[in-house]
């Protein structure tokens, strides 16, 4: 999220524009054209580029998940993107995200999938523990839903593998949004760190969860809930030693859980209770530290899981959120811009749907865009498109939302009498994993 096509040529000074420019606050082939692209960016003087405007037809910000996966989406149904990022290179930090049957749906459809089930193991069910290592229930998925297929895949390969399915001209790095503004054609002037200008015809916000596109149109910023998490991806060069199940530990105020993700990789997660997020730490000797000191005393494969992580991939960040309220929340889109992922609906990861929604958005914005753009050529149409794709994925994702955040809340419990009655009472005897799966039955068809 560096292109090296010709610049259109220079547009007057003069543009009228509706209001004035606000500033924001502030795979091995893959890896491959971005060197190459960067070394080539930087030989371009500051004067050249700031005194050019291109125009583009469909600007993408932001190379995460939600960005790749709709610049792919969009390039299978034949209409051209190009995609913004900020950083130098594919953003391949982090740790791994889990797929549910609905993302891999989506994964099929795009014509990836099948470069990533071989690399990940697929995950048979869960067990639920308590602190004291008691096994409270366990769930195997096929038994719940015959059709389902979980995987933890790790963020970098899946950037990689769909950043390597694009022409290599379509993604542009060291590009940072500055300033937005929306003309009076309906067009999209985009200023850049660098001083370079962009006259795009439809933007894509897919810039995350603290999107400045997202700002721009109105959106409140994501709201803190209350949870931070410890995350990291443990390395066993010799073979990690656990079975494909996801394994949930449960304390008071405090939550784990691990799942391998290959046959040398394991993911895992501890979660607790905080008032604020507090400071920003990025010593990973200092995060292993605080991470264990929370679970001391719990089973003690967890303790071996966090020794046996690398230090890159140590992480604490705070949970968010947005609630998308009617009538309250704006829309999705806003003329031609329009959100997608986390950057319109940050949920928690508390059903392991944030990144299946935004590879679900992916897949119906470029159905209902690439329709619009090919029958009006003149675009009249994109803007009905946007609100369609806002209106049908509205009812999916602020559900899911808030049933995550109810979710991660129970779960979170600090109460020793209520978290009795969890464990003894509400997993062992109530609770049916078939329902809480059926959310993932959304089918995205063919592109």
């Amino acid at each position: 999220m560096i292109h090296q096509s010709a610049f259109a040529s220079s547009m007057a000074a003069s543009l009228a524009f509706s209001k004035p420019l606000l500033p924001f606050s502030s795979s091995s082939h893959a890896n491959l054209f971005v060197r190459l692209r960067t070394q080539t960016y930087h030989h371009r003087s500051k004067s050249e580029i700031k005194c050019q405007v291109r125009k583009e037809d469909v600007v993408i910000v932001g190379a995460g998940i939600a960005g790749l996966a709709t610049a792919l989406s969009l390039h299978r149904l034949g209409v051209k993107s190009l995609v913004l990022e900020q950083a130098h290179s594919l953003r391949t930090g982090g740790t791994s995200l889990t797929l549910f049957k609905n993302g891999w749906r989506v994964l099929d459809a795009i014509g990836v999938a099948h470069y990533l089930r071989p690399n990940f193991l697929e995950i048979q069910g869960m067990a639920v523990k308590s602190e004291d290592g008691r096994e409270l229930r366990s769930f195997t998925f096929k038994q719940e839903d015959q059709s389902q297929e979980v995987r933890a895949v790790e963020r970098r390969v899946l950037l990689e593998t769909l950043a390597g399915e694009l022409p290599q001209d379509m993604i542009q790095f060291s590009s940072k949004l500055a300033r937005i503004e929306a003309n009076l054609d309906g067009e999209t002037l985009l200023e850049l760190a660098d001083g370079s200008k962009l006259l795009a015809k439809i933007v894509i916000g897919c810039d995350g969860i603290r999107s400045p596109i997202a700002k721009w149109m109105g959106f409140p910023e994501a709201n803190y809930v209350g949870h931070c998490a410890f995350r990291g991806l443990a390395s066993y060069p010799e073979g990690q030693p656990y079975g494909p199940r996801v394994s949930y530990i449960y304390g008071r105020g405090v939550r784990a859980g691990y799942v391998p993700v290959s046959p040398t990789k394991v993911y895992w997660f501890i979660c607790f209770n905080s008032s604020s997020p507090g400071p920003k730490i990025t010593d990973p000797t200092v995060l292993k530290k605080q991470a264990k000191e929370l679970v001391k005393n719990w089973p003690s494969e967890l303790l071996d899981i966090v020794d046996a992580t690398p230090d890159e991939t140590v992480s604490k960040t705070p949970l968010v959120d947005r609630w998308l309220w009617p009538a309250v929340t704006p829309p999705a889109s806003a003329g031609r811009v329009v959100l997608v992922g986390d950057a319109w609906h940050p949920m928690t990861p508390n059903l392991g749907q944030g990144a299946c929604c935004a590879l679900e958005d992916a897949v119906v914005l470029a159905k209902k865009l690439a329709g619009a753009i090919k029958t009006n050529e003149d675009y009249s149409s994109v803007e009905g498109a946007l609100r369609s794709y806002g209106s049908e994925r509205w009812p999916r994702v602020f559900p899911l939302t808030i049933r995550a955040y109810l979710v991660g809340s129970i779960l979170q419990w600090e109460n020793p009498l209520v978290c009795s009655v969890r464990n003894n009472i509400v997993i062992p005897k109530l609770v049916r994993l078939g329902p809480l799966l059926e959310h993932t039955n959304f089918t995205p068809g063919n592109l």
